[in-house]
């Protein structure tokens, strides 16, 4: 039996979204979108407005956006990818609501994200470094685009 494999992933704008269901589709995997509670307006996703509820929320470091229902199947999966937009150089903070909303003991967890021009390792880093306990298998920032063959090669690392 294979590796039971879960792609959660959070998403702005379609970018996100959209590599996530490519993931999904090359791993056969189950999919889960993390949507925040109260959904982002283009207002709020205005990186350039310091006022913007996204400006904001990465400011704060404690911040912490609901999630509008937990029912991932974390339990089940044995490798969890999760993806999400690199916002100011890291994970949008609704990706700690997540971690913080599961038990991801034993889970092996792959991070992907999404990115003009940002890469992934600080995003890595953050999360490995506030989130100790999990065991992140690392990351890679994917863009559409990215090859079938290429993301089951990426992926293949860790479900095989």
């Amino acid at each position: 039996m294979g590796k039971k494999v879960l792609v959660a992933y959070f998403s702005a704008g379609g970018v996100t979204a959209k590599v996530a269901k490519e993931l999904a589709a090359v791993t056969d995997a189950d999919i889960y979108e993390i949507v925040p509670k109260e959904k982002y307006t283009a207002e709020d996703l205005n990186w350039q407005d310091e006022k913007s509820r996204s400006s904001i929320e990465m400011k704060d470091v404690a911040s912490r956006p609901e999630i509008a229902d937990n029912s991932a199947n974390v339990d089940t999966a044995d490798v969890i990818f999760i993806g999400f937009p690199i916002w100011w150089y890291t994970a949008p903070h609704i990706i700690n609501s997540f971690l913080e909303s599961y038990d991801f003991a034993g889970k092996h967890v792959v991070l992907f994200a999404t990115s003009g021009g940002t890469d992934i390792e600080k995003s890595v880093k953050d999360l490995q470094n506030t989130y100790t306990r999990i065991r992140f298998d690392g990351g890679k920032k994917i863009n559409i685009g990215t090859s079938t063959d290429e993301l089951k090669a990426w992926a293949g690392k860790y479900i095989s």
